[in-house]
């Protein structure tokens, strides 16, 4: 299967634009606000650190970095997000496979992109949406508890693979981008989970694993697997 590269040049995500705007708005009109209606300003120039502090946040938080993979991705498996890996074993499948997978768990913190990348090229094979409950995403029941969503891609060599995006305890939104049918490649936007969240891959066994507990990755970069 040829690779086709369909970039994102914006820097910041789309998911993220009108709250950035609405946030912007409002802050401006409070500030305004604090400093036309006291005398005293110190409250102003304390609001407006805040405020500039706040606001970088949600500027680092919706950041959209451009990324391209440099090398062969023929049986590599790339972490579909920044953050750390929390989890590496070998678990009961139930929802589709019906049968035991390495799962790899990468957890992205408030501080991370949250962007989630397609880990392998391929064909989604099937989406769906579990609505759920919203506990802290690094514990082993947010995997199967919390809401989320579940993509299936067949890669070139007909090797299955599910991707899983899970809200954590702040996070309750989950943006998926793929759709059944679609070809898919690295470099692509798979979704986008807002405020704090996880992103596990299911492998089949006998994959190689290139990650260690407690690694940081970096979504679209660091290699998580060969598939044999």
């Amino acid at each position: 299967m040829g690779r086709l590269k369909r970039l994102k040049k914006i820097r910041i995500h789309r998911e993220g634009t009108h709250i950035l705007i609405g946030a912007l708005f409002l802050l401006m009109v409070a500030n305004a606000l604090i400093f036309y209606s006291l005398e005293c300003k110190i409250p102003f120039y304390l609001f407006s650190m805040a405020s500039v502090i706040v606001y970088c946040l949600a500027l680092n938080f919706f950041r959209c970095p451009k990324r391209t993979f440099n090398g062969e991705t023929e049986k590599i498996v790339v972490a579909p997000a920044d953050g750390k890996v929390v989890v590496i074993e070998e678990v009961d499948e139930d929802e589709y496979f019906h049968d035991r997978r390495i799962m790899v768990s990468i957890f992205m913190s408030l501080l991370n992109v949250h962007a989630n990348w397609y880990p392998v090229d391929g064909t989604v094979k099937h989406v769906s949406h579990q609505n759920g409950r919203f506990y802290k995403a690094w514990l082993p029941k947010a995997s199967t508890d919390n809401e989320r969503s579940t993509i299936i891609i067949e890669t070139p060599e007909g090797e299955e693979i599910m991707a899983r995006q899970i809200a954590g305890a702040l996070a309750r939104r989950i943006v998926t981008y793929a759709e059944p049918g679609e070809d898919c490649y690295i470099d692509e936007h798979m979704g986008f989970i807002k405020f704090g969240s996880r992103v596990d891959v299911f492998l089949p066994l006998g994959t190689e694993i290139c990650v260690k507990l407690g690694q940081q990755t970096t979504g679209d970069q660091t290699i998580i697997a060969k598939l044999n």
